[in-house]
């Protein structure tokens, strides 16, 4: 539905239990140097599979899937400013890009619902929320940038519950990055980087996860010639189960 263009909405809640990710796109240029990035920032930056330069198709996550197409949205980049947003980045596509499938949050959600955990974008029918944090990335030789992180609400009494089953998908940000009062990571939750204001009830704890929006910044400050990421909330959605992903992709990375 999404390469035929029928569907190019945002993937909160869709093809629920499986495994979604979030995109980047750079010239080979960059790309080991990106590599190197992920590497040392795993928690908001955990790679699924990497494309070979000039091939947009997947065999790890997904077979022969299209990467320059398969995404409900794109954002496109020049020399780091966002100059585009598509649900098709044929026309942009060159032998030298380099495609990199990052880990998304949205896939354990499923796992926290089949507990009984709310999970507040997917009943407000929102995408989620993103802050950008004062955490700082390690760097790299090109990228560097602070961690944007994704935020979802949970009563305080379930936190515990909520590291215990995120701490089983590292692929998928793993377990939070901080829970509590906000502003000690620099954030004010009126100000989201993307997404709409959140609905927080009493007794509920604002919990924050490393997020793959992270490279966007990135690739702000590392700004090449083009770069193509998806656009918030519209993520590749993989072939694999979440509850299968850590085996699944032990079979190609160890």
């Amino acid at each position: 539905m999404v390469r035929e263009g029928s569907y190019t909405g945002t993937t909160s809640g869709v093809c629920v239990g499986y495994v979604q990710a979030n995109l980047a796109i750079l010239p080979q240029k960059y790309a080991e140097d990106f590599l190197k990035y992920a590497q040392r920032n795993p928690k908001p930056c955990p790679i699924l599979e990497c494309t070979k330069p000039g091939d947009p198709t997947t065999h790890i996550v997904a077979k022969n899937a299209n990467i320059a197409t398969d995404l409900p949205g794109y954002r496109v980049y020049r020399n780091g400013v966002a100059a585009d947003t598509t649900s098709d980045i044929s026309k942009y596509w060159r032998d030298d890009l380099v495609g990199f499938l990052i880990g998304c949050s949205y896939s354990f959600e499923y796992a926290l619902m089949e507990a009984g955990l709310e999970i507040r974008c997917i009943t407000d029918k929102n995408f989620g929320w993103a802050y950008e944090t004062n955490i700082p990335c390690a760097p790299s030789k090109y990228f560097s940038g602070p961690v944007i992180a994704s935020m979802r609400p949970f009563p305080a009494d379930k936190i515990d519950l909520v590291y215990e089953i995120t701490s089983k998908l590292p692929h998928a940000h793993g377990t939070p990055i901080y829970h509590g009062d906000p502003s000690k990571i620099g954030v004010s939750l009126d100000k989201p980087y993307c997404g709409d204001l959140p609905r927080i009830e009493p007794g509920e704890v604002p919990v924050f996860w490393g997020c793959g929006v992270t490279p966007q910044r990135a690739i702000e400050f590392a700004a090449p010639d083009l770069a193509i990421t998806h656009d918030a909330g519209h993520m590749f959605i993989t072939d694999v189960r979440e509850s299968d992903l850590e085996t699944h992709l032990a079979k190609f990375w160890l």
